[in-house]
């Protein structure tokens, strides 16, 4: 899992939620491009179309504020005529249609979104499974250690599939990664891979 590309098709006025939503999904070791980062950064819709000719996969945000963006159904187009799977990503039913109308999404729960972070990271860990895997694959983090002069490389390491991400969640208990030079150890929400408390080594940062 190195090297995908994610690129996710939204309104302007959904920016926030798909912001919230994937500010886990970006810690990862692939690419994901937020159309109206790219936008708000200076670049137009239209000059996008190399990004998403480039994706593993297309996540397409379908809500409210969505539901008369020419944008949208025209990137969900291209994707399906190039083959490339789209993921619907909805607050109802109701707003999907055309190409992703039978198409399995996930669906947005406003009220509890760590829920939806969970189910997406869920399908983004199916579609994105090299062909032919006989299971979901590993995933993992990359991160330097925060503790002042270390910065030493830690990576978490998430080996279970999300059932058992969910029901160690749903206990109380955390994914954890140690530095190997400061032992530090710092521990993430199984569900949402959200980071949740760092704490800190005996260990002389420079052993």
């Amino acid at each position: 899992m190195t090297g995908e590309q994610i690129y996710v098709s939204h309104a302007p006025g959904d920016l926030e939620l798909v912001q919230e939503l994937f500010s886990t999904v970006k810690n990862f070791p692939f690419g994901v491009h937020i159309t109206f980062e790219a936008v708000e950064s200076g670049r137009s819709r239209r000059r996008l179309e190399g990004r998403l000719a480039n994706s593993d996969v297309v996540v397409a945000v379908l809500t409210a504020a969505s539901a008369d963006s020419q944008w949208i159904n025209q990137e969900i187009g291209y994707a399906v005529a190039k083959g490339i799977p789209v993921l619907p990503l909805y607050d109802d039913e109701r707003c999907r249609g055309g190409f992703v109308e039978d198409v399995d999404g996930v669906t947005i729960d406003r009220q509890e979104p760590s829920v939806t972070i969970f189910n997406l990271l869920s399908r983004l860990r199916s579609e994105l499974a090299p062909l032919g895997a006989l299971s979901v694959p590993n995933w993992y983090v990359r991160f330097p250690c925060t503790v002042p002069d270390c910065g030493h490389p830690v990576t978490l390491e998430i080996k279970q599939d999300q059932t058992k991400l969910w029901m160690r969640s749903k206990h109380g208990k955390v994914l954890t990664a140690s530095c190997e030079r400061c032992e530090s150890t710092y521990a993430f929400d199984p569900a949402t891979i959200g980071y949740v408390r760092r704490d800190d080594g005996g260990a002389d940062s420079d052993t």
